[in-house]
């Protein structure tokens, strides 16, 4: 994400050691061997929080100061310390500590070296469980914010190309055989629909990850007089947590935005599956940009729409990060356990993938070239039309199924006949087949004529298109 890039990955000089980096070393006598350190320290993943888990410990002690908890000029001093090393972080002029446990015990081994014993009451009423639960949320807040940010972007340059093609015929396919005669503009307006349904579900996912666990302790909450109401309003939730055990215990909110990442991943693999299609010489309807395609190591003429086979590859990896967590959660006693550490790098890789997709897609898109008489020659051949001369009989008073079989037995004689369309036959053929056929038949079979007649809400007539346009636009 953006913020992370302002924080080095290097360590920095004036960082803490990792013996007094350790919240916990006061119970234990003997500390893990360096590399047993490692393996259960988390700074790698969790250094990308360090802004949130600032802002979490800024409200926290101002509310200490607030409550009599700790001196009110100690609050103070603590705030305007966590302040000074938030700037410190963005200017680059302080690294976070690659040797620290995790970015929570980096925070306040720092304010613990700079303030003395000041530092040490920033941990009042607070453990690491309910602290890591809020920096979680809080990123998370952000990051959705980002990712609709980026669905919104790619939207707009997707209903532009749709209100530029709302009368570009081309064939509609359902098994990947023509179906019936579309356009391009409804095409790219069902793409649309899709993401503007995943903005809708991180909106709808939003309310539920909007609540502070602040204050819940490990999972008891504290005897200290905290004021949950206060933090919670301060960080901007729309509320306290009701319970502190399930505070510390809950990650459905991680779930459910791996799930709906994994969905958006789904729509772009999806999207990007017609446009492979689309680009292969046998279709030729979209000529990707050069700068948006790759050429072969031995083929010189190749022009691969490798772009859009990697954004539909990157689904996997939303998938099996869902998968990851799902596993992670399911035999977990109901309470914090060390393995919820694992939760963050599958939802950050998942959270990290979708946003650059998103990006990729949109420059794919925006630069991309229809073309749009080889659209219109593939609306030829293939009898698109047949479903419109069956409910040309139906409109004449014919019931349904007879007039299904009736232009069924059109399309075996054309194909008999060696002819393309039931356009090709003439009037006194088709009404061979039924007397309710005139001349306006044929008028009514040409492609475009097919697509202006589906005015219907939702279906693919100009005008209707517009209309869906509107209505998308009106989302973003």
């Amino acid at each position: 994400m953006e913020t992370d890039k302002t924080v080095n990955e290097s360590s920095s000089s004036a960082a803490p050691s990792r013996e007094s980096s350790v919240l916990w070393a006061g119970r234990l006598a003997e500390k893990p061997e360096a590399e047993a350190f490692a393996f259960q320290a988390s700074i790698r993943v969790d250094r990308r929080l360090v802004f949130d888990d600032i802002a979490g410990s800024r409200s926290h002690v101002m509310m200490l100061g607030k409550q009599g908890i700790i001196p009110a000029e100690t609050a103070g001093l603590l705030d305007g310390e966590l302040a000074r090393i938030a700037e410190e972080l963005a200017a680059g002029k302080l690294d976070v500590d690659g040797e620290a446990e995790d970015i929570h015990s980096f925070i306040e081994a720092l304010l613990t070296r700079r303030l003395g014993d000041a530092g040490r009451m920033v941990h009042a009423g607070r453990s690491r469980n309910d602290q890591v639960a809020l920096d979680f949320r809080l990123y998370l807040k952000r990051a959705l914010a980002l990712i609709r940010d980026e669905i919104a972007e790619t939207l707009r340059v997707l209903l532009n190309l749709a209100e530029a093609h709302t009368e570009t015929v081309m064939p509609g396919y359902t098994h990947l055989q023509r179906a019936q005669p579309v356009t391009l503009g409804h095409w790219i307006c069902a793409w649309a629909s899709g993401l503007e349904r995943d903005s809708s579900r991180l909106t709808d996912a939003r309310k539920r990850l909007d609540e502070c666990p602040l204050g819940s302790g490990a999972l008891a909450g504290s005897t200290l007089p905290l004021d949950r109401e206060e933090t919670a309003r301060s960080l901007g939730f729309a509320r306290p947590t009701l319970n502190s055990m399930d505070s510390v215990a809950d990650r459905d909110f991680a779930i459910e935005l791996a799930a709906d990442c994994a969905i958006i991943a789904t729509h772009l693999s999806r999207f990007c599956e017609d446009i492979v299609i689309w680009a292969s010489e046998e279709f030729g309807f979209i000529d990707l940009a050069e700068s948006w395609s790759t050429g072969s190591s031995i083929m010189p003429q190749k022009k691969n729409p490798d772009f859009a086979e990697l954004i539909r590859g990157k689904q996997a990896r939303t998938a099996g990060n869902l998968m990851t967590l799902l596993s992670l959660l399911k035999g977990l006693p109901y309470a914090y356990d060390k393995d919820l550490q694992e939760d963050k790098e599958a939802l950050f890789d998942s959270l990290d993938t979708v946003r650059n997709c998103l990006r990729m897609f949109r420059g794919m898109m925006g630069s991309a070239r229809f073309n749009v008489t080889r659209m219109a020659a593939a609306c030829i051949g293939g009898f698109l039309e047949a479903t419109d001369a069956a409910e040309y009989l139906v409109r004449k008073g014919m019931p349904f199924r007879k007039a299904h079989e009736t232009a069924a037995r059109i399309v075996r004689d054309c194909i008999e006949a060696g002819q393309k369309r039931i356009g090709d036959r003439s009037l006194e053929q088709l009404k061979d087949c039924s007397a309710l056929f005139e001349n306006d038949i044929y008028k009514a079979l040409e492609p475009i004529n097919c697509v202006r007649a589906r005015g219907l809400p939702g279906g693919p007539a100009p005008v209707e298109v517009r209309c869906q346009i509107d209505v998308l636009r009106g989302h973003i």
